[in-house]
């Protein structure tokens, strides 16, 4: 009989990016491929790829008791409906909601993506301690399943989630990220001219937008001669969003240039001499492993996932968490050195070739998959 894959993810346009070669090979291999998730303006893009499509009311970053009952409820009904033979669950939300559900209604193999822990795990306060308190407890019934395979793109994740919930070890896999298509990211050289230095992310406070905006003002006002893009968009259902009118006025500054959205990454990446996330926690971000593949040197903070993505000093360079000054003189010195950028540049196609093949990332996948199902 034909085995059944669901995927359980916050929101469709996550999964194109950064699951579809995963379902598709899993198709060529004979699975039927369903994905529960919340829609945007994706449906269509899914169907096209022949995915089953199961849509969830997932309100990604509320915390109403009333929106994660409705969610239950109907990821129950779809599990209950689909009788999944493995469930691969990916973000915070649909780990805790769907492994709980999963042993509920007895899934025969689970899946567990840990793309990182979220702000939950990097916010202060007392309503965080809270919030922590909870999620810890949550983690620890939804990670008890008897056949079970959790992903971590980083060491320092495992560690955090294993102080919580006792992993052994046949459990565990380690995967740095979700891959990236080394035949579409494409190793140019850097562009004459003025040197554009790119922060291509969700425009989130901890994704380090404000450093890089005051690292711009910084570096403007010293008379550096580069340009300063952001690309991405507001998100309003996240807490920590940059805000239209705090971007509308950094562009009327003329200190960053704002692309909005951008599909063709591939062109952006090539466009740039240096790709900058200065974030404040990752599991692995895709945005670092595309500039490897294109080529282009790194400026990124040292935390838990972005430090994995480059090899320090060599692909790129590390700087303290929100330490706007610190970033500008990093900038600044790839900025005033194109022969080191190149060098590194170099160094960072490589490191992608040897580590982040989406490829290698497939196969994994797929063979997580075969051996859970292979043993019940």
């Amino acid at each position: 009989m034909t085995k059944k894959l669901l995927f359980v993810v916050n929101v469709d346009w996550f999964f194109l990016s950064h699951r579809l070669p995963i379902a598709l090979e899993a198709q060529r291999q004979g699975f039927d491929v369903h994905i529960a998730t919340g829609l945007t303006d994706k449906l269509d893009e899914l169907r096209r790829h022949g995915l089953t499509v199961h849509v969830l009311a997932l309100d990604r970053h509320g915390t109403g008791l009333g929106n994660a009952w409705m969610t239950t409820l109907q990821l129950w009904r779809v599990l209950r409906a689909v009788r999944p033979d493995v469930v691969h669950l990916v973000t915070i939300k649909p780990i805790l909601l769907g492994g709980l559900l999963a042993r509920l209604v007895r899934v025969p193999a689970l899946v567990v993506a840990v793309s990182g822990l979220g702000y939950v795990f990097m916010s202060h306060g007392s309503a965080a301690w809270v919030r922590r308190s909870l999620v810890s407890v949550l983690y620890k019934l939804a990670l008890t399943h008897r056949n079970l395979k959790v992903i971590f793109q980083n060491a320092d994740d495992f560690r955090s989630l294993n102080e919580i919930v006792h992993l052994p070890a046949h459990q565990v896999a380690t995967l740095r990220g979700s891959g990236v298509d080394l035949a579409h990211f494409v190793h140019l050289k850097l562009s004459e001219g003025v040197p554009v230095v790119v922060l291509a992310a969700r425009l989130l406070a901890d994704k380090g937008v404000f450093e890089f905006v005051e690292a711009a003002q910084m570096l403007s006002a010293q008379g550096c001669l580069a340009r300063f893009v952001l690309v991405g968009t507001v998100d309003t259902g996240n807490p920590t969003s940059v805000k239209q009118t705090e971007l509308d006025a950094w562009v009327r500054e003329g200190v960053v240039e704002w692309w909005g959205h951008r599909s063709d990454m591939a062109q952006v990446l090539s466009a740039a001499q240096i790709v900058v996330l200065p974030s404040y926690r990752e599991g692995l971000p895709k945005v670092l492993l595309e500039a490897a593949a294109c080529g282009r040197p790194v400026v990124t903070t040292d935390v838990p996932g972005c430090r994995d993505a480059i090899d320090p000093g060599v692909t790129g360079l590390l700087v303290p968490v929100q330490d706007a000054l610190a970033l500008a003189q990093a900038m600044n010195e790839l900025i005033l050195d194109p022969v080191r950028c190149e060098r590194m540049g170099t160094a960072g196609r490589a490191l992608a070739e040897q580590a982040f093949d989406v490829r290698q990332v497939v196969a994994a996948h797929l063979a997580i998959y075969a051996e859970l199902i292979d043993h019940p």
